[in-house]
């Protein structure tokens, strides 16, 4: 009966140490194995999200939440924009439906500009124009910005909305 009861214990003692070990081991894999995406805003970006949430609480609305998730679907418009030449919201449902699917969004709006040499020229545009103008106030809680500068220098502005 001692004998069994010592290879119950000896048994039990290395499951014990074997799955500690394994846990260690695991977790000492996973320290050096982070990966961190790290976004750095354009000054022009930063200056023109600023505006938007400085003019939304003015109007007493909510700041809005900046999404790194969001800004490649605004970057990739800017480009597609520069290649057309022209401002769009085309194919603005793929795009609003991969921001829904990449953030669990209920819903998505969005600003395009082209040719302001300022943020606050882009905003002050928006701001003039009734559809934009509901979009840069309408009832969101995050927002991505991206400004791409085209071959001949001209400054295409996406802005995606969602909450």
């Amino acid at each position: 009966m001692k004998l069994t009861h010592f290879f119950l214990f000896a048994f039990a003692l290395t499951i014990i140490s074997c799955t500690t070990d394994s846990v260690q081991n695991d977790e000492a894999l996973f320290e050096n194995d982070t990966t961190t995406v790290q976004l750095t805003l354009s000054q022009d970006e930063t200056e023109l999200f600023d505006l938007v949430n400085t003019h939304r609480a003015a109007q007493g609305l909510n700041e809005l939440i900046f999404s790194k998730e969001t800004y490649e679907f605004a970057e990739e418009h800017n480009k597609f924009m520069i290649a057309e030449g022209e401002i769009s919201h085309k194919n603005f449902s793929q795009r609003a439906s991969k921001v829904a699917k990449k953030t669990k969004a209920i819903k998505v709006g969005e600003n395009v500009a082209k040719s302001f040499t300022t943020p606050n020229a882009a905003v002050k545009a928006w701001l003039n124009s009734k559809s934009h103008k509901k979009a840069l106030e309408g009832n969101y809680t995050h927002s991505t910005i991206s400004i791409t500068e085209s071959d001949e220098g001209e400054l295409y502005y996406t802005q995606i909305f969602f909450r």
